[in-house]
């Protein structure tokens, strides 16, 4: 577009320095953008983009080359170029990747390197950032190394489940190694050290060289199809990628797989890794881990054995002191059944029962004798003639008693009622008529009369005595019901002697008032 805008401007200029203008058809379908939007990169950011797009697409890579130009700041860190018959790049290598080169890299070396693309923004330089280099030499066997281990892993050869476990004691230990090299005298002297009771039966075979990864194999089917070790050693020293590949052929991983007795790898040093630690059951990093790995430490199972040995006596003291116990309880009770024991025992028991029975029947009869002599007691107590002897005296004593209170009584009654009829005489009004009154009812209308002396009336029922106007109430009727008792009273007694006789007339008239006389004799 702006390659358009810059030639149709051209033409326009060049018509309007000849002094004539024209127009055509596709000038007016023209449109001439005057502000067009752009995306300005700086140097600084198009660097940045250009390294996060360069490091998103491309992972770890590995790159062959010679070495030039190397550079060793103070820093640590090491730069050069990596470079072939036509083209070079840069590379830089940390110190902290440094640390763990097997090699001292020097200018001119052949090298395979392992890193990732990156660009260094303040030069915009197209580099790589090593974390590994090797020699051309190792970098073929390294290629082999990861792919067969790629390999076994996805075939599950390095699967914890597939592992077994150690023995904690193991009765012999083979060791699979060189005879004649350094692995094989450490593995002896470590174990003889941890424990000198566990035998080794060493299985030499070649550790290095073209044939020695098929020696390994068959000393390991060998070792494994005898059965005379329960746990296997395969050993070797320190070297080189190169000296330990044995150890890395894929016939060892399987030989090592197939085994039914356990393993332990200990091949090279700590930073060595091969194949076969890989399949092993346990990977030790050095011969002498290996034999430490294998057999427990003798000091701490002798003090294991030494808590067994006391518990073990004091156990067995417990279990001898129940027998003991339990042998002198049967004796005690053999000694308890012999016969003639046995018959001294009955014979005491017979004796205490018949002393118990004795004792027994005396104290019975005593309390018999007693209960007897409290009987008899009591039938004397109630015998019809002590009984009658009692009540002949209490009737004696009842009559006497009632005869001095009929005595009383009468004696008593006989004073109450000469007290009584001496007091009912003085109130009598006998003694007044024997003095010669008399007493005046009317009959019709029972209204008093006057009396002849005095002429004093009188209400009715009452009368007045003719000597001196005395006033005595009318009690006739009640006075004669009490005289005629005592005259009863005194009759029954028969002590008095005093005669009695009433007589009584009433005379009535059809006008006249009714008279009442009493005469007593």
């Amino acid at each position: 577009m702006p390659q358009t805008l810059h030639v149709v401007a051209t033409t326009l200029l060049l018509q309007r320095t000849t002094g004539s203008l024209t127009y055509n058809a596709a000038m007016d379908n023209l449109e001439l953008p005057l502000a067009e939007e752009r995306e300005v990169f700086t140097v600084a950011s198009l660097n940045r983009e250009a390294r996060q797009l360069i490091e998103n697409n491309f992972g770890v890579i590995w790159v062959e080359g010679e070495i030039s130009n190397l550079a060793r700041p103070s820093s640590g860190h090491l730069y050069w170029s990596l470079k072939d018959d036509s083209a070079q790049v840069r590379c830089a290598m940390f110190r902290q990747a440094n640390r763990s080169l097997a090699f001292s890299p020097e200018n001119g070396q052949q090298v395979l390197a392992r890193g990732r693309v990156s660009l260094y923004e303040a030069r915009g330089e197209f580099q790589l950032i090593l974390d590994y280099i090797e020699q051309v030499g190792e970098g073929l066997l390294r290629r082999r190394f990861e792919e067969l281990k790629r390999k076994l892993a996805a075939e599950g050869l390095f699967a914890a489940e597939r592992k077994k476990p150690l023995p904690t004691l193991p009765q012999r230990i083979g060791v699979i190694t060189s005879p004649s090299g350094a692995a094989v005298r450490d593995v002896v002297t470590v174990l003889r050290r941890r424990f000198p009771a566990v035998a080794v039966l060493i299985y030499p075979t070649a550790v290095q060289g073209e044939r020695a990864a098929a020696e390994i194999a068959r000393t390991l089917e060998l070792a494994d199809r005898r059965g005379d070790c329960d746990l296997l050693i395969l050993t070797r020293g320190g070297g080189s990628l190169e000296d330990l590949w044995s150890f890395n052929e894929e016939v060892v991983a399987r030989a090592l797989d197939a085994l039914v007795t356990p393993v332990i790898s200990g091949v090279g040093h700590e930073v060595d890794f091969t194949i076969a630690d890989f399949v092993a059951d346990v990977r030790a990093p050095t011969p002498s881990g290996a034999a430490e790995l294998a057999v427990p430490e003798q000091s701490a199972w002798l003090s294991t054995l030494g808590i067994f040995v006391r518990r073990l006596s004091r156990a067995a003291a417990q279990q001898l002191a129940s027998v003991r116990r339990l042998l002198d309880g049967l004796a005690q009770r053999l000694d308890r059944s012999h016969p003639g024991i046995q018959l001294r025992e009955s014979n005491q028991r017979l004796d205490d029962l018949e002393l118990r029975l004795r004792l027994s029947w005396q104290r019975r009869l005593g309390e018999r004798r007693s209960q007897l002599a409290q009987l008899m007691a009591v039938l004397r107590g109630a015998t019809p003639r002590r009984q009658l002897a009692g009540m002949q005296e209490r009737y004696r004593w009842s009559g006497r008693a009632l005869e001095r209170a009929i005595i009383q009584l009468v004696g008593h009654r006989q004073v109450r009622l000469e007290l009584a009829a001496r007091a009912l005489q003085t109130v009598s009004p006998l003694a007044t008529l024997e003095r010669g009154y008399s007493i005046v009812v009317s009959q019709s209308n029972g209204r008093g009369h006057r009396c002849a002396r005095c002429q004093y009336r009188r209400p009715p029922r009452t009368w007045r005595a003719k000597r001196h106007g005395q006033r005595i109430p009318d009690k006739q009727r009640r006075t004669d019901e009490i005289i005629t008792a005592l005259l009863k009273a005194i009759g029954a007694q028969d002590k008095a002697g005093v005669g009695e006789k009433a007589r009584c007339t009433r005379q009535s008239a059809a006008a006249g008032p009714r008279i009442l006389s009493r005469d007593l004799t």
